[in-house]
């Protein structure tokens, strides 16, 4: 280790021989964050699901809307926790401080092994799918030229994570805007048609007969997922300039912003489009951009595109972070906290991802694994914001800048329990193989961290000097 700080003091870059990770997140590029990581792929191809199981286009309406609300709830009960624990690492820190390292660590092995290697993969997948339709229209695509392209996507992105905290930021807020231009070019057109009386979709819009009361737990479910990823910002609070001012502003705006343009782009599409064309689209952006736009309907995939590249730089960004601040606490090899001596990046946190990324990318059944981890997302953010509600008895001189009525956490806490069981009683299978697979985390805890017991290999693979030379990263400094 002398060494290596031998080099690192001598290095002239690092000023002054600290090495940190800085304050770079500034409010708009929290807002980026958080926009840029909801606003996927999914707004543009299939908000179908939302429409099939509440039955009518009145009451899908209504559960857009009433998942902002809700998500609204899960992300000002965030704001709070992340403004009275300011410390990065999201889930996993709020479950770390207020239930414990082994219930922390259960949620850090699940999402280490399989959900976010499996999600980022899912994303860089439709990027690759999307990004060369328009060359290959009106064929389909070839299988390998879609593994090829995500490749690329997935180690350009790591390679921008890597390399800079302010470009990666920059390119974020760059993305976040073509993904609002390409939602401005859906919803200006459709409410044009709308306020030209175009309203024949909207006659007997909450038509009793066809709404599905039993369904619409399973409509809430998807239009949940479509809004997560309010909670990225939580993941890189040590980096958020002044956050307990800016942690709230932006969620509150984020929230704002998404809900409005997705709310507006469903009303355009079933402006355009009846109901039963849009359950028979595969991809209702472009079946609607085919209906008005004719010949410029082949941007649409290169919007879809760069939506998805978006989602995967500020997932990654936020992922890295939480196995940067799992490090610090004993729960990753050490080498995962240490930063980039030029960069200021946390370069080994960044590249843990990659190797499982692209294994899964070509390996395996994906989209299986999503589905038995999805209800995990929801059990562990219900168990954080339960957190928030046990630390209020608990810890009751905590200093909380931001405070949340108590009804706000109880209501979404509930709701992200109700979806768990929602999922046990609609797929038991999957569901109880997700929850198996997460249960290992609990053997793994007791060989890895209680007994201290890491294979040899491991330790002189992450522990040593060697690994921190090549990697040119050094603990970072507090």
């Amino acid at each position: 280790m002398s060494v290596v700080m031998s080099m690192i003091l001598l290095e002239p870059d690092a000023p002054n021989g600290k090495v940190e990770l800085r304050k770079k997140v500034t409010l708009l590029r929290g807002i980026s964050i958080i926009i840029g990581t909801i606003i996927g792929a999914g707004i543009f191809i299939s908000p179908k699901g939302i429409l099939k199981n509440s039955g009518s286009v009145g009451m899908s309406l209504v559960v857009w809307i009433a998942c902002g609300v809700l998500s609204l709830f899960g992300a000002l009960s965030y704001a709070e926790l992340g403004t009275s624990i300011q410390k990065s690492g999201g889930h996993y820190t709020y479950i770390l401080e207020a239930f414990g390292p082994q219930m922390a660590f259960i949620r850090l092995w699940a999402d280490l092994i399989a959900i976010r290697p499996a999600g980022l993969a899912v994303i860089s997948l439709a990027f690759g799918q999307y990004i060369l339709e328009p060359i290959f229209m009106p064929c389909g695509v070839p299988e390998i030229a879609i593994k090829l392209a995500t490749s690329i996507g997935i180690t350009s992105v790591m390679y921008l994570n890597s390399m800079s905290t302010s470009w990666t930021n920059r390119i974020q807020i760059l993305l976040t805007f073509s993904k609002l231009l390409a939602i401005a070019i859906i919803i200006v057109p459709g409410l044009y048609m709308l306020f030209k009386g175009e309203t024949k979709n909207f006659e007997n819009a909450f038509e009793v007969s066809n709404i599905k009361l039993t369904g619409l737990p399973l409509a809430f479910y998807s239009g949940m997922y479509a809004y997560a990823g309010w909670f990225y910002l939580n993941f890189v609070t040590e980096e958020v300039e002044n956050p307990e001012k800016t942690v709230p502003l932006a969620i509150c705006i984020s929230m704002a912003i998404v809900t409005f343009c997705y709310v507006l782009t469903n009303v355009a599409y079933y402006t355009v489009m009846s109901a039963e064309e849009l359950l028979a689209s595969q991809a209702v952006a472009v079946t609607f951009a085919g209906k008005m736009m004719g010949n410029f309907s082949v941007a649409v995939p290169v919007f879809v595109a760069l939506s998805c590249f978006g989602s995967m730089n500020g997932c990654l960004f936020a992922f890295s972070r939480m196995f940067y601040v799992a490090s610090r606490e004993g729960h990753l090899p050490e080498v995962l906290s240490m930063i980039h001596v030029r960069r200021h990046t946390p370069l080994a946190a960044v590249l843990v991802l990659y190797p499982m990324t692209v294994f899964q990318l070509f390996v395996g059944d994906i989209y299986s694994l999503l589905n038995f981890m999805s209800f995990l997302r929801w059990l562990f953010i219900g168990v954080a914001v339960l957190g928030l509600i046990y630390m209020r008895y608990t810890r009751p001189d905590m200093p909380r800048p931001f405070k949340v009525p108590l009804f706000i956490p109880a209501i979404f806490s509930f709701t992200c329990f109700f979806m768990v069981f929602l999922s046990l009683y609609s797929d038991p299978v999957n569901t109880g193989i997700g929850f198996a697979i997460s249960l290992t985390g609990i053997p793994a805890y007791y060989i890895f961290i209680v007994f201290d017991r890491r294979p040899k290999w491991l330790q002189d693979g992450l522990g040593n000097t060697s690994v921190q030379i090549i990697l040119e990263v050094i603990p970072a400094e507090h």
